[in-house]
């Protein structure tokens, strides 16, 4: 919950919305209640032929489930031509408490999904002060056809999984924009290394909080006003390449994690052929 609340004075909303706690959980359970009615017809699903056997049901380091020789392998395999220790990590935790019984592993997927969209709702209208376009935008999210394939496929767990990470990167960098520091500098390289370890699809991210650094944060304007000069009554004023250099310096270890991650996703994928 932490994430979640400091730093919400930066981004106060204007809407009536969420100062309302009751509403927002009323929204929060109905976004869920959605893509639960939408995908529940998933616990009865079996695993598939494709990817599932040597993700899950024919991976001995998988179905022995979670033990120090598993968390061995997860750090160290290129097993299906990928290095992604926590998404293996996961499905070892979901063949330890569900065997292979495949129900308890599609529910796991569909778990994750349902934290998502509320994650993504809650964090547009934290920034944007946008509430029914960030409700509009989550459904679309957690409803859209194009996610079948990540929840109702059992080897899809890295992008359900990622996505988690994903959101939660952009939870505590919304945090540290709020009141930079180095502790909380470190909780978004922290969740970043641990999302590029669910899936290498992450590398994009460090771009998308530049994004995010001109809108919603405006960070740019914040960092260029001063440089302004007045016309007139008014201040005009247009950003330089000079201007988004601190944001990108900013941005070098992540860029540097990006790199080693392409690394060893190029060096895993030549392993497999």
């Amino acid at each position: 919950m932490g994430l979640l609340t400091v730093g919400w004075d930066r981004f106060r909303p204007s809407g009536p919305l969420l100062r309302r706690p009751g509403i927002v959980l009323l929204v929060c359970l109905t976004l869920a209640g959605a893509v639960l009615v939408a995908y529940l017809q998933v616990k009865d699903f079996e695993f598939i032929t494709c990817d599932d056997d040597m993700y899950v049901f024919e991976n001995a380091m998988v179905r022995g489930g979670l033990s120090w020789a598993g968390v061995r392998w997860a750090f160290t395999a290129f097993h299906a031509a990928n290095w992604h220790p926590l998404t293996w990590l996961s499905h070892q935790l979901d063949c330890q408490l569900f065997g292979l019984k495949p129900g308890g592993h599609h529910l796991t997927n569909l778990f994750f999904h349902i934290i998502n969209t509320i994650l993504l709702f809650l964090f547009l209208a934290h920034t944007t002060r946008e509430v029914w376009p960030s409700v509009l935008a989550a459904a679309l999210f957690g409803l859209h056809p194009m996610h079948v394939e990540s929840v109702a496929w059992v080897a899809e767990r890295k992008d359900v999984l990622s996505t988690f990470f994903w959101l939660t990167v952009m939870w505590a960098y919304a945090w540290y924009v709020a009141a930079p520091s180095g502790r909380r500098y470190l909780s978004v390289l922290l969740l970043f290394a641990l999302g590029l370890m669910a899936k290498p699809m992450l590398v994009t991210l460090p771009l998308v909080l530049l994004l995010l650094d001109w809108w919603p944060f405006r960070r740019l304007t914040a960092t260029a006003a001063p440089k302004a000069k007045p016309r007139g009554k008014k201040t005009l004023y247009r950003p330089t390449l000079k201007d988004y250099r601190p944001l990108v310096v900013e941005k070098l270890p992540l860029l540097a994690l990006t790199v080693l991650s392409c690394l060893v996703t190029l060096w895993a994928q030549k392993s497999g052929g």
